[in-house]
């Protein structure tokens, strides 16, 4: 992360007392080159498992889309138009450029939690990656209604969800006291930073899907392997509106 080509320590603690959208404006010019981009790994194990869904996709829409790390494999799997919507104008700067060759691609500013109604029922695959621990519990219901609305009848939105994190391992412990650190920092600094990573346990977040009008079911991310117990450390959502 601290490279010559990503954010050094300044940089981040200064995007870190940003606001939410600041904060990627910030960090957009160097995001490619942190760990916050998602993996190619996992696009490749979602575009692969997405590639098997019968009669396949006209119209894409990526979710908090940020420098555009899906769209290519939106381009793949999407026979029509591709469209990236985010809240940071400096995150769609970036994405813009980087896709600037394919005129079936558009990028919209929006809050994901009020899409545009131009954008109502125009798309058959939503997808979102790395994005959802920007929204508080309280507002999926929200989040998802939204997106709902944009995904034609029998559409699909698609998203990975990791199993849940041992109990007192490294990592759950690294992200148990990351939330902790958000948490105390809201609480004390304006304006929030909302980022949190344990906030998006897949049985709430099924019940939010349904409750917006999905039918859900999940397929394992066998790319990742499986926990002891035989359950895959990732699975794809995927949400149908009916």
């Amino acid at each position: 992360m601290f490279s010559s080509h990503g954010p050094s320590v300044r940089e981040l603690a200064v995007q870190g007392l940003s606001s939410v959208e600041r904060g990627y404006d910030l960090l957009a010019p160097k995001f490619d080159h942190t760990p916050f981009r998602t993996p190619d790994r996992m696009l490749d194990a979602v575009e692969e498992t997405l590639a098997q869904v019968e009669g396949g996709f006209d119209a894409g829409l990526d979710v908090c889309c940020g420098t555009g790390a899906g769209i290519d494999m939106l381009r793949r799997l999407c026979r029509d138009r591709i469209t990236g919507v985010d809240l940071s104008a400096g995150m769609l700067a970036e994405a813009g450029r980087a896709h600037a060759d394919d005129d079936r691609v558009d990028f919209v500013r929006a809050d994901a939690r009020a899409l545009p109604s131009a954008l109502a029922q125009t798309y058959d695959l939503a997808v979102s990656f790395g994005a959802f621990g920007h929204f508080l519990p309280a507002e999926r219901l929200t989040l998802f209604s939204g997106i709902h609305a944009a995904l034609r009848e029998g559409g699909v939105l698609a998203f990975p969800i990791g199993a849940p994190l041992p109990l007192g391992s490294p990592l759950w412990w690294a992200t148990t006291g990351f939330d902790a650190a958000m948490r105390v920092r809201n609480a004390v600094w304006r304006p929030p930073f909302v980022m949190y990573y344990r906030t998006f346990p897949l049985g709430p977040v099924r019940e939010d899907l349904r409750a917006a009008g999905f039918t859900v079911e999940t397929l394992p991310l066998e790319h990742f392997g499986r926990r002891p117990d035989g359950a895959p450390h990732w699975r794809l959502v995927l949400a149908r509106r009916t």
